[in-house]
């Protein structure tokens, strides 16, 4: 199903004017200039043989070697430009992310501007009492529910630990499960363990019906910490990594430094290491399996230098994450960026302000993938279902601005003003008006654009309360019914379920 692709029709959900699939094509932002990107890079390439990475298991490290790495006389590995311009050549530019449905497939790579989950947040904020709670399996199921009937996300990384389960394999076992069952979009989930991995896309493989039907279509992405900043493979990481790749899953393998802490306070320098930690992994990646296809996060996270914890809803990180989109797109691979992580812990004008920027500026930017950019509470601690759906809302209008503005013959049409001008002196009876308005125009489904006076006749309603009122229709709706009752009654009968039937 990976494949090096062009043109891919179901990029998103949007139909344009002509019936067509719609993409979002960003990479009209361009905070680094060319001079920038080619020092960023030159100063990568520097990091990777001058000072290079600890940490890289044995297997590995001997295909490195092999390849034309070099040790240092402290142990740490470096690569030569001339070993990762090869790597860079034969890694795919594009590829297709399968959904467990076709019609849900996405091509990652280009530029087109995709919306998803992401956290791993081990709180839910209730949306009744305002209260925290430690993050369930329900909690998970409902969450991807939820992003199931979002328009405006497009794949779904697993946005909460469950907690209520202890068991190591039977976490990763029951995460894969729920969101498999939840969203028939494309999903991704990480591991506790790489002996993991085997049983899980077993599992996969009875959802789709039959043996090495996942390698075939592969909906389900490995989420892969492959470093730890600064510059040190995560072993378990590349023993995941090396599992998932001969296993025909896609990784998406991420470097997330936090400038000041364990990337350089600069931004230029936490984007250059956190580059070199991403060209790193792209050689890992091509000792496995040459061209093998992979996206790669480059998520620079920022510190309040006041306290030193993360800041998600900086400006900082929206420019930053702007950047990093701009250079995975330079050297050539599918990217993956974060935003919407405001550090705000409810649904306020702070948690607006810090998504809209953050996640705007990596969609302008060009971000193939965005990370954690729905539902997101408390710097990536909590998700919130109620928060999903108003982010929905707030994605749908980023899509919409970066669609941009047509400017054709059909776009300035001199005739139609001079009709207009001399007749109605309106456009709204203009067959062009009534033609474009779905295509050309976004409406929120919860966003208010009454009257003062109307609203307040409606009871002064807040976008809150509309919130809760989606999502209560959300759940109780019928549940998605992508996955066949035989092969969920065959994945219960193999293996340890605990999600209610």
């Amino acid at each position: 199903m990976v494949r090096r692709l062009r043109k891919q029709p179901n990029a998103d959900r949007g139909v344009s004017l002509d019936g067509a699939a719609m993409v979002h094509v960003g990479g009209k932002l361009r905070p680094l200039s060319p001079c920038d990107l080619q020092a960023i890079v030159t100063h990568a390439y520097d990091i990777l043989a001058t000072v290079g990475l600890s940490g890289l298991p044995p297997m590995a490290m001997d295909r490195a070697l092999g390849s034309g790495a070099w040790l240092r006389p402290d142990g740490r590995i470096c690569f030569s430009k001339e070993m990762i311009e090869t790597a860079l050549q034969q890694a795919p530019r594009e590829i297709t992310l399968p959904g467990f449905m076709a019609h849900r497939d996405l091509h990652i790579g280009g530029r087109g501007v995709h919306i998803g989950t992401g956290g791993a947040a081990v709180q839910v904020l209730d949306a009744k009492t305002g209260t925290y709670s430690d993050s369930t399996l329900q909690d998970l199921y409902d969450l991807m529910c939820v992003l199931e009937a979002s328009e405006n996300a497009h794949y779904g990384v697993r946005p909460v630990v469950a907690r209520d389960i202890e068991n190591p394999f039977e976490l990763d076992l029951n995460t894969a499960f729920a969101c498999l069952k939840a969203t028939s979009n494309p999903i991704g989930i990480s591991f506790c363990a790489p002996e993991h991995i085997d049983p899980i896309v077993e599992m996969f493989d009875m959802a789709l019906g039959y043996d090495g039907a996942f390698r075939e279509r592969p909906f389900c992405m490995a989420v892969i910490v492959h470093v730890v900043p600064p510059l040190t493979f995560a072993q378990d990481g590349i023993l995941m990594l090396e599992k998932a790749v001969q296993a025909g899953m896609i990784p998406q393998i991420c470097s997330a430094g936090q400038a000041g802490a364990t990337s350089p306070v600069t931004l230029a320098g936490a984007l250059a290491q956190g580059l070199a930690e991403c060209l790193a992994g792209l050689v890992v990646v091509d000792g496995i399996h040459p061209g093998s296809p992979c996206i790669y996060a480059l998520m620079p996270f920022i510190s309040d230098l006041r306290t030193g914890a993360m800041s998600g809803g900086s400006g900082e990180a929206a420019i930053a994450n702007a950047a990093a989109a701009q250079l995975l797109a330079h050297v050539g691979l599918p990217s993956t960026v974060s935003a919407g992580m405001t550090d705000s812990k409810v649904v306020d004008a702070q948690a607006g302000y810090e998504k809209g920027y953050t996640v705007a500026l990596a969609a302008h930017g060009g971000a193939d993938m965005i990370n954690l950019s729905v539902g997101m509470l408390g710097s990536i601690m909590v998700a919130s279902p109620e928060a999903m759906v108003i982010d929905n809302d707030m994605c749908g209008a980023i899509l919409r601005s970066v669609r941009g503005i047509e400017v054709n013959t059909a776009t300035l049409d001199l005739e139609a003003i001079e009709r207009v001008v001399t007749h109605d002196g309106h456009y709204l009876g203009e067959s062009e008006t009534l033609k474009r308005m779905k295509s050309d125009y976004h409406y929120p489904a919860l966003a208010d654009r009454h009257s003062v006076n109307d609203w307040i006749d409606a009871g002064r309603p807040l976008i809150w309360d509309q919130a809760r009122s989606r999502v209560g229709e959300i759940l109780a709706a019928t549940p998605p019914n992508h996955l066949s009752a035989d092969a969920e009654a065959r994945i219960r009968a193999r293996f340890p379920i605990h999600l209610a039937p």
